[in-house]
């Protein structure tokens, strides 16, 4: 739920760990709204990941994350592109591997 200030939420990703949590966390600290993002994995055995933001009164952090979701998105994506786009020049050398 919402309840209380909407510029200091903390969001639970099931499912999720250090991965997405540390890109996550380093994109949206990057947002200039962002006073704080953190995220923490409660317990080793527990599938789940909390992330933790603040915003100044510009934002709010559901907009946050959404804008953090859309900037990793993006940011793969151009490196996938990338990564290719390499690869298909065929500019690499191959090895066999030996048994």
């Amino acid at each position: 739920g919402t309840h209380g200030d909407p510029t200091a939420m903390t969001f639970c990703f099931k499912e999720e760990d250090h991965t997405l949590g540390n890109a996550l966390r380093h994109v949206i600290n990057k947002n200039r709204d962002v006073d704080f993002c953190g995220y923490s994995i409660p317990h080793p055995s527990e599938a789940k990941m909390n992330v933790r933001i603040q915003t100044t009164d510009n934002t709010n952090a559901i907009d946050a994350l959404k804008t953090g979701l859309q900037d990793l998105y993006d940011m793969v994506a151009h490196v996938r592109q990338a990564y290719v786009e390499d690869l298909e020049k065929k500019e690499y050398v191959e090895f066999e591997e030996i048994a």
